[in-house]
């Protein structure tokens, strides 16, 4: 292996792709592999060091450091190691998470400065949140953990014995404690950054907090990627708060590792130094300005149309199935009908299932199929006109999607027997007036003339 993805599980992993689009923007193509490796191989994996550059993930960010030559001052200072570069048999560890994390901050409009800030696990992810919470000026930052175990501690004690002043120059306090007593701790946190792996693919629908027990909350970051919005992500965005994935994170760090694989020019030289007590920090002497904020962009908006998923909602008869077709084609990603896949699920008609079983059966069902569908990526979905009922549906469906909201008139809906709930004028008018405002209050995008979809989409994407 020449370049490279290490961890233990990843058949979620991004990374090959990403780092495929990085070498096809900067025409430089590279082989990139994904090499999961169970905890007693990573010895001789490290000491063989058969590779020219590598990216590190749980469990090994912190693993790797005894196998290096030389630790980038950040990363030593932050004490774990994602990107690991071979130069002449000696291995370079730096932490370009750094990066990544910093810059998603600022590109979604979050403030740390003088801010209490809590920081979700105590991994080496964790370690970075905390090492960039403290160079953009927060006050006071919890790391909230099951047993306020602090940063790479085996041992812990209580919350309130455990307050420890960062010995940088901004001084912030950094107080561990638990989920149980952060709530009493620090309900007027103003931003929550998640480094667990709570919520991750595939078990979505799982958040690792009750964020509506904090009733100051301006940000929240979590940094896991698939699926695109975790549950922690959706919950806060509809409470109007300031919220991200950490798929452009995980863009920014390769970009950042790309870099230093390929050296630059600047050898053994290169670095990723940060400042820790500045409010911003330089990415070193290797990255000309713009360059790397242009290749993030560019990779982030072709990875991002390609994973998500476009998920159509409205009434039955509205046109899902016929403009999903259409954008099927248009996009280049699979249709998939819900009801068509209820149908397959239960291999009768779905008229039938209203008859025999009744509604509340045939809504299990549907739950169960949408729940399946929404792990994936890159897909039209056409939805039942009911589906919208479930707000479990909705996130789920927002986890991987955005939803559009086909809004076409009721006098141009047509009724048919095969819709059990909207076989007749009476019963669809019913349905619409039932319906309308779940439908707006659910939908990413609202498209009145079904003949300029995609423009609008277009114009929704990143």
């Amino acid at each position: 292996m020449k370049y490279g993805l290490i961890g233990e599980h990843l058949p979620h992993s991004f990374s090959k792709e990403i780092h495929g689009l990085i070498g096809r923007y900067e025409k430089n193509e590279y082989d990139y592999e994904i090499c999961e490796l169970a905890p007693d191989e990573l010895d001789g994996f490290m000491k063989r060091a058969d590779f020219k550059g590598i990216n590190v993930t749980i469990p090994y960010k912190e693993k790797v450091i005894p196998y290096l030559d030389h630790i980038d001052e950040a990363a030593r200072e932050i004490g774990a190691v994602n990107t690991i570069v071979n130069r002449g048999g000696r291995l370079y560890g730096y932490n370009t998470d750094y990066f990544g994390l910093r810059d998603l901050i600022i590109d979604t409009g979050i403030e740390l400065q003088n801010r209490k800030v809590l920081i979700l696990g105590t991994g080496g992810t964790s370690k970075t949140a905390l090492y960039v919470c403290r160079s953009m000026g927060a006050s006071c930052i919890y790391i909230v953990s099951r047993s306020a175990k602090k940063n790479g501690d085996q041992d812990t004690d209580s919350s309130t014995s455990r307050n420890d002043r960062a010995d940088t120059a901004n001084k912030a306090d950094i107080i561990y404690t638990t989920y149980d007593e952060v709530y009493d701790l620090c309900p007027d946190a103003s931003v929550m950054i998640n480094t667990t792996p709570v919520g991750m693919y595939p078990s979505a629908g799982v958040s690792p907090i009750d964020i509506d027990r904090f009733s100051s909350l301006e940000g929240v970051i979590d940094v896991i990627y698939n699926p695109l919005r975790t549950e922690l992500v959706i919950n806060a965005m509809s409470e109007d708060i300031l919220a991200a994935g950490g798929l452009r994170m995980l863009v920014t760090q390769a970009v950042y590792a790309y870099k230093l694989f390929m050296d630059n020019g600047h050898g053994a030289d290169a670095s990723v130094d940060a400042n820790p007590s500045g409010a911003d920090s330089s990415p070193g002497a290797y990255d000309e300005p713009g360059v790397v904020r242009t290749l993030v962009d560019l990779v982030f908006r072709h990875i991002y149309k390609d994973k998500v998923n476009i998920v159509l909602i409205g009434m039955p008869g509205c046109g899902k199935t016929t403009v999903g077709k259409r954008l099927a084609k248009a996009y280049d990603k699979k249709l998939i009908d819900t009801d068509t896949e209820i149908i397959k699920h239960e291999n009768r008609q779905i008229t039938e299932i209203f008859e025999n079983d009744g509604e509340e059966y045939f809504r299990r069902v549907e739950s169960e199929v949408i729940k399946d569908i929404s792990l994936r990526n890159g897909l039209i979905i056409a939805t039942g006109g009911g589906a919208v009922l479930n707000k479990d549906n909705i996130d789920l469906l927002k986890a991987n999607g955005i939803l559009i909201f086909l809004d076409r008139p009721l006098e141009t809906l047509v009724p048919t027997e095969d819709r059990p709930t909207a076989k007749d004028r009476d019963m669809l008018k019913q349905r619409y007036e039932e319906r309308y405002d779940i439908y707006m209050r659910s939908c990413d995008l609202r498209v009145s003339d079904t003949d300029k979809t995609e423009e609008q989409i277009n114009s929704t994407l990143i």
